[in-house]
């Protein structure tokens, strides 16, 4: 593993544990880039919570590292209290069956003000 890949996850573990809600998405949580992170954004804001969204199409270190650190092949990815939840289906499946709702609360996510 070369030095920056290690500088990668150190970062990405930096803004996962100072982050209660994560979002690596493509594009920003107010232009997101593609269907499945518009649709992460909209499930995150029905839930009422604030969260980070960090735009992998501006890093490209971060865009790879992300898969490696999750061992998940695709973004978005969501992160809950440093917790790796799931991607945008996950999320979907999760918000319907109310799952998602009561991990954020379980978790004692601030509601967004």
């Amino acid at each position: 593993m070369s030095d920056t890949n290690g500088q990668t996850n150190e970062r990405i573990s930096g803004i996962v544990g100072s982050n209660d809600v994560v979002l690596f998405m493509k594009g920003t949580p107010l232009f997101p880039q593609c269907g499945f992170s518009s649709r992460a954004v909209a499930i995150l804001e029905h839930c009422g919570v604030n969260f980070e969204g960090v735009d992998v199409l501006q890093d490209m270190e971060v865009r790879q590292g992300i898969k490696a650190f999750s061992d998940w092949p695709t973004i978005p990815q969501l992160y809950v209290k440093g917790e790796f939840v799931g991607g945008s289906d996950i999320m979907m499946e999760m918000f319907e069956a109310g799952e998602l709702q009561q991990l954020l609360a379980d978790k004692q996510v601030s509601p967004a003000s």
